[in-house]
């Protein structure tokens, strides 16, 4: 195994074709700020540039979260032509790891909600842990996902399931998420590493051209106004930045308090 320190809020191992990236901000659940987000895109260029990784893995450092999501500390005072931008590097990064042409497993353990599920939508395969927990909760602060995880999710659950998760903003557990088609599998959390690895290691003898053909296949295949959808999407969450809600709900949720939505 090979470890560079070369970002700071970011690991990257190497184990045997397998390249780690580990989201390494435990103290806050591994939430994403701007720096990570930079990081997390300059990590994975790196490895879809190494002709020795044939595959790729995002995962988080500590026991306790794969990644919160947003660091809702930065994003809560930004306003809606600074919150366009923002998201767009979220964006940015999720369309990296689709257009990436190596494949992309997300290995969650804990907290995985907001833009750690939105994350988790955007790899190719998903391997939990049992104590993960999925979720859109953006609902609770005053939001919406804005970084294409409302497309996804309705392309992987349809449309009735995407609305029960996003407008109740429930958590959903590891096994739930396997049957959700959230995750490709669910295992006890000590073995999550070494089932993530061997998962790795046997795409890794597969063809790498053809792995690549597959997986770009799949997603243009999928549908053809992905694109459109995403731009709605975030067009949507950037006006919900007018309001006084979005306020309430993210000083609520750093407060540690309920909400008083006013509906404007």
């Amino acid at each position: 195994m090979n470890s560079t320190g070369q970002f700071e809020t970011v690991l990257t191992e190497t184990v045997g074709a397998t390249r780690w990236i580990v989201l390494n901000r435990p103290r806050v659940h591994n939430a994403m700020n701007s720096l990570c987000i930079r990081e997390c895109r300059a990590a994975l260029a790196d490895a879809a540039n190494d002709a020795a990784v044939r595959n790729i893995v995002f995962a988080g450092a500590g026991d306790k979260a794969f990644t919160a999501g947003a660091d809702i500390s930065e994003l809560k005072d930004l306003r809606p032509e600074s919150v366009l931008l923002y998201n767009r590097q979220w964006l940015n990064l999720f369309r990296d790891i689709e257009t990436c042409r190596k494949p992309v497993i997300a290995a969650v353990k804990g907290w995985a909600t907001g833009g750690g599920t939105e994350l988790s939508l955007a790899c190719d395969f998903v391997l939990c842990a049992d104590d993960a927990q999925f979720g859109l909760a953006e609902i609770n602060i005053g939001v919406i996902p804005g970084a294409g995880a409302v497309v996804r999710l309705t392309r992987w659950v349809g449309r009735l399931k995407a609305k029960e998760i996003v407008m109740l903003g429930r958590f959903i557990g590891g096994e739930e998420a396997v049957s959700l088609h959230l995750a490709n599998q669910c295992v006890g959390a000590a073995e999550l590493r070494e089932t993530v690895q061997r998962f790795a290691d046997e795409l890794g003898r597969k063809a790498p051209l053809a792995l690549a053909a597959a997986k770009a296949s799949i997603n243009v295949g999928a549908d053809p106004g992905f694109d459109a959808g995403l731009e709605y999407e975030l067009q949507e969450f950037v006006r919900l930045f007018h309001s006084h809600d979005q306020q309430e709900g993210m000083r609520a949720f750093l407060e540690k308090r309920s909400p008083d939505y006013q509906g404007r």
